[in-house]
């Protein structure tokens, strides 16, 4: 159960998760002590799972981002969708309901290495029909967690 002065530091951190525990502290009124036991049992139950750099994709020359659904058959759509999770384009992998089976979300180099991703997609044994969305503008992708 998160009680309020978790929801005070994990706020703190969506701001800047680099800044000290002096500083949050300070924020949220509290002691440095309280800060680090709140943080540490929030880490320890999986609340808080690490810490990244949010970065720009297209300084790494990760300039197309593309949405694809996909429809898997033949009851292997878990199997297939932790065989295409490993692939260093991919970003997201969604198990959905309606017509598709999953969304795959992948940034890649250029149409030449979107091709070469979906046609891997297509060999799959299970993976029946794909279609391809390419995004024309973000308007909003956030990976903080408004608390």
């Amino acid at each position: 159960m998160i009680d309020e002065l978790d929801r005070k530091i994990i706020r703190a951190m969506n701001e800047n998760a680099r800044r000290s525990f002096r500083d949050i502290a300070r924020e949220v009124q509290t002691s440095v002590t309280a800060v680090i036991a709140k943080v540490k049992k929030l880490e320890a139950q999986g609340v808080i799972s690490g810490y990244i750099p949010l970065v720009n994709p297209e300084y790494f020359g990760l300039d197309l981002m593309a949405i694809i659904a996909l429809r898997i058959s033949k009851g292997k759509l878990l199997e297939t969708q932790q065989r295409i999770s490993q692939d260093r384009r991919v970003t997201a992998v969604y198990d959905i309901t309606g017509e598709w089976d999953s969304l795959v979300v992948g940034r890649f180099k250029g149409r030449d290495d979107l091709n070469d991703f979906i046609k891997s997609i297509l060999a799959l044994p299970n993976v029946d029909r794909t279609v391809t969305h390419l995004v024309l503008n973000v308007m909003k992708e956030e990976k903080r967690i408004e608390v």
